[in-house]
């Protein structure tokens, strides 16, 4: 695959996940920030329903053990863990 290809790749991921955060929790800046667990700006309830979209979206299953608040703390945490799920 080349460079491109794979920068396409990542944007389209990108565009889906944050499709999928803008439609689960409104009003929240996803693209700049990075304490959303940690500053209470989702809750747990947010979390769930933004494991079962990712699920269903990109084809991958999460674990428990992947559902802590690192993992859910910025858009882009959450796009490295379905990179990583994706292998």
């Amino acid at each position: 695959m080349t460079k491109a290809v794979s920068m396409a790749k990542k944007e389209n991921i990108m565009d889906k996940l944050l499709a999928i955060l803008r439609t689960t929790c409104p009003g929240i800046d996803f693209e700049n920030e990075t304490g959303l667990v940690d500053k209470e700006l989702i809750d747990s309830l947010d979390v769930v329903t933004i494991v079962s979209e990712i699920m269903g979206t990109f084809g991958i299953e999460l674990n428990v053990e992947d559902i802590i608040p690192e993992n859910f703390n910025s858009a882009q945490a959450m796009m490295d863990l379905i990179n990583e799920r994706s292998r």
